[in-house]
């Protein structure tokens, strides 16, 4: 079985070595076509702390690591300057 990956913004970093990141997943619409924005958030395992509100990061499926959490970093692909 494949393992799933997505790519999404780090929107909260106020727990210990846990982050949440939001994945938006833009599709038409079924019966009208307007494309429709849907954003889905993911608790993710953040083990050093590295991530820092308005990263873009990518995230794998992992084994269950607490009740909401199912999901760890894989990688930091852009950091948010702070200038």
């Amino acid at each position: 079985m494949a393992v799933k990956e997505r790519v999404g913004l780090v929107v909260s970093d106020k727990m210990q070595k846990t982050v949440v990141v939001a994945v938006e997943n833009r599709a038409p619409h079924p019966k009208y076509g307007k494309i429709v924005v849907k954003t889905q958030r993911y608790k993710v395992h953040d083990e050093e702390n590295n991530c820092k509100v308005g990263d873009r990061v990518r995230i794998q499926e992992t084994r269950p690591l607490s009740k909401t959490k199912r999901w760890q970093i894989t990688e930091i692909l852009n950091t948010k300057s702070t200038t």
